[in-house]
């Protein structure tokens, strides 16, 4: 694998940044993120401390131009202004994940912790319930898919249908919990 291959990855990122005052390229600060969470590193002050530990080492990797490295603060105004969708989908074709036949995919639906928005007063973000997700874990090679957001007002037991159609996967097992195996679902 090239030395450059992880900043291909995200080239067809679209860059929502103004040209004045962009000092690094998105793809780097993307990649740098991607290698500094795959380390271990959980936070943007880890993130900031594992770039200044192997500063040597990445300069001589990406070779970027000015011969600097973004910041933390820098690498967290990228990725807020990322597309996780897109993001998302250019990893899963980066390490090419998708099941295969014969493979067993195990799913399951969680509601994400603290998620919700109970402000009304507040200009900047509107109420809403709880966001849940349905993952898909690639159980043989121990990979997770995509999640597939579920709609409000709705549950796991009508998003699964959806995400599997979503999948079209075929000669591929699929393990459910409970919930998804009742006979009448709720309308």
């Amino acid at each position: 694998m090239p030395q450059q291959s992880i900043i291909n990855a995200f080239v067809e990122l679209p860059d929502p940044r103004r040209r004045a005052g962009r000092r690094h390229d998105k793809t780097l600060c993307l990649a740098l993120f991607t290698l500094a969470v795959a380390a271990g590193n959980r936070g943007f002050l880890a993130i900031g401390d594992w770039i200044e530990s192997y500063n040597r080492e990445l300069l001589e990797l990406f070779k970027p131009a000015k011969n600097r490295l973004p910041s933390y603060s820098t690498i967290r105004r990228v990725l807020l202004q990322t597309d996780e969708d897109s993001y998302t989908q250019s990893l899963n074709r980066f390490f090419k994940i998708s099941p295969q036949s014969g493979e067993t995919v195990a799913a399951d639906g969680k509601v994400l912790k603290h998620s919700f928005m109970k402000e009304t007063d507040n200009p900047h973000c509107q109420s809403h319930p709880a966001i849940m997700m349905v993952t898909g874990y690639l159980v043989e090679r121990e990979l997770i898919l995509p999640p597939y957001k579920v709609e409000s007002k709705t549950n796991e037991i009508k998003a699964l249908p959806e995400m599997i159609e979503k999948l079209a996967l075929k000669g591929v097992v699929f393990a459910f919990d409970a919930i998804n195996t009742q006979k009448k679902q709720p309308s």
